[in-house]
Formats: C-alpha cells, structure tokens, sequence
C-alpha cells in the first residue's frame, strides 16, 4: 500500500523525529525510502540574483552530505534508500517530487528549521497536507531522536470509522502495522449527539426523541464495528463513543486509550472531497499530539471486506 514513501528532512534535528517512523513504516510494508532536501531559494529575483555562487556551492555540499550520512544510517537498518536534492521553494518542490515519482505517503515532520512554535504544524507543513495529492502522515516533533535506539514499534493504532466504504480504505494498513509490531487496535465510531433547539428550553418530546436517535445509532454503530472486528485478525477492540463535539472525543480517547498511533481516512461520509480533509481530520492535523496517518480516500475505490483479510495473508499487497 505504501511502497514508496517520500522522507523531506530540511536538516534540522527536529526534523529527525520522522527516522524511527520511516524505518517502522518501511519494514511494515516492505517500502523504499525516498530521502529529500530542498534548498529554499527566495520567490524574488533581487534576492536570487544577490546570492553568493560559492556559498551556494557550499551549502549543497553540506546537504549532500548530511543526506549522504542519513542514507546510510537507513540502509544500516535495512532499508532501500534514493536520495535526492532539489532546489526551489520547499513545499512546492516537496509537491511536486511527489506527484512526479508516484509517491504513495510524504512523512512530515510537524516542525523543522523554524523551530517549535504555538501552532501545531509548521506552514510548510501545511501547505503540503493541503495541496499533496497523496497520503501524509505527521509525526509531532520533540527532542532529537537516536536512531540507534532500539526499533520503534506501535503498541495501540486507533482507527475511526464512520460507517462509510471509503472510510474503510485505512484499514487494510492497519492491519498490516498491527501484525508487523503486534500492535493493538481500536475501532472507534462516533455517535453525534443531535441538536436541540437553542433559543427555548427542549421540551420532554425533544429530548425523548434525541435519546431514542442516539440509542438507535449507538446500536447500528456497535453491529457495524463487530462486523468490522470480525473481518481483522489479531487484537482488536471497539469502541463506540457519543459526543456532541466528534473532534474533541478523539483526542480525548486519543489520551485515555495511550494510543500512540492514530490511523484516519481524509474523509468522512458526510465530507466534501473537493477539499484535501473532513473537518475532523483538519483538527487533528492542527490539534493531534499523537503521529498521524491521513489515508487520502478521495481517488481511492472503496475497500471492500474480503480485501482486509488478503492484505493481512501478504505484507505491503494492497
């Protein structure tokens, strides 16, 4: 499903926070890595035509060089590599070598060179999760990662599902993630709470008829998520929660449930595909503290159950 894979790093040690995630993703699905530095050059042609050509020489020296020397740490772990430099503004490049190469997921680091901020991703970021026609997943940047630590390995994958057959397209890779690291993982469905009138108080009649929707869809949720359990080997729970805030329950089962990877279609049934995400998934994009997948549904035909059992029969088969 992922076998090729686009690894942007713009030097920087926050940056490196994705090396653990490529290695763990690339050995779940047998991918090669494409290593990616883009040397950002400034939009105006003052500033282009001011640069120094030594310096410019030497500052693609030390990015190949610093590419050179990640390459190797990644095949030292056993993966295929392919590095590359380009030159140009860097989510554009990013974009564009993606489309080019037929890249399958961009793995992007939440924070680089710019360094930390209050904003949950950086705008380079950003703009590449908007305009990428791809699968992205982000991984929240920390302190600087040693990739000679022992091999990264997903304990708990959440997986929200709506009910809809594209959102079901996530699951033939959670099922190869879970089987790889022997992972645990979590089907959860939300049930929106239904809106009540707001200028006067809801008569009994209201809150009656509000109660029996939610406990019809709370039922219709639990049947379709054992339906979906049952078509998953391995370990598997579900859970289905009522909110009349879908975003703000995720991130609080996010925290109750120690999930330490979150797996998500880029958009729900009720979503627009004119645009690249579901407002859920936008707020997990801007708000997330877990790494995150985005499975982009929008070009993809909907999964359909038998599939799931045959990806989990060969690793890295879609």
């Amino acid at each position: 499903m992922f076998d090729r894979i686009l690894l942007p790093l713009d030097r920087s040690a926050l940056a490196e926070c994705v090396l653990p995630h490529a290695i763990a993703l690339a050995h779940a699905f047998e991918s090669q890595i494409t290593l990616l530095h883009v040397m950002d050059t400034p939009r105006e042609a003052r500033w282009r035509r001011a640069m120094d050509p030594l310096n410019w020489q030497i500052r693609k020296a030390e990015a190949t060089a610093y590419l050179s020397e990640v390459d190797a740490r990644l095949q030292t772990a056993g993966l295929l590599t392919d590095p590359h430099i380009l030159e140009g503004i860097a989510a554009e490049q990013v974009i564009g070598f993606a489309d080019i190469h037929a890249s399958q997921l961009i793995i992007l680091s939440s924070h680089g060179q710019s360094g930390l901020s209050e904003w949950g991703v950086s705008s380079v970021v950003q703009k590449i999760a908007q305009r990428a026609h791809t699968s992205v997943m982000i991984v929240r940047a920390a302190q600087p990662v040693v990739l000679d630590a022992p091999g990264l390995r997903y304990q708990r994958i959440l997986v929200p599902l709506d009910g809809a057959p594209r959102a079901e397209y996530i699951l033939p890779a959670a099922a190869t993630l879970a089987r790889a690291h022997d992972a645990h993982i979590v089907l959860a469905h939300l049930v929106q709470q239904p809106t009540l009138p707001r200028r006067t108080p809801p008569s009994r009649e209201d809150v009656e008829l509000a109660d029996q929707l939610v406990a019809r869809n709370q039922a219709e949720a639990t049947q379709y998520l054992d339906q979906v359990q049952s078509r998953i080997t391995g370990k598997v729970d579900t859970r289905v929660l009522v909110s009349d805030h879908l975003a703000a329950a995720l991130h609080d089962l996010v925290e109750q449930e120690k999930i330490d990877l979150v797996l998500v279609s880029a958009h729900s049934h009720t979503s627009q595909t004119r645009w690249p995400y579901g407002d859920v998934v936008s707020n997990l994009i801007t708000y997330g503290t877990t790494p995150l997948v985005i499975v982009q549904d929008s070009l993809q035909a909907p999964t359909a159950p038998a599939s799931i059992e045959a990806t989990n029969g060969e690793p890295g088969e879609q």
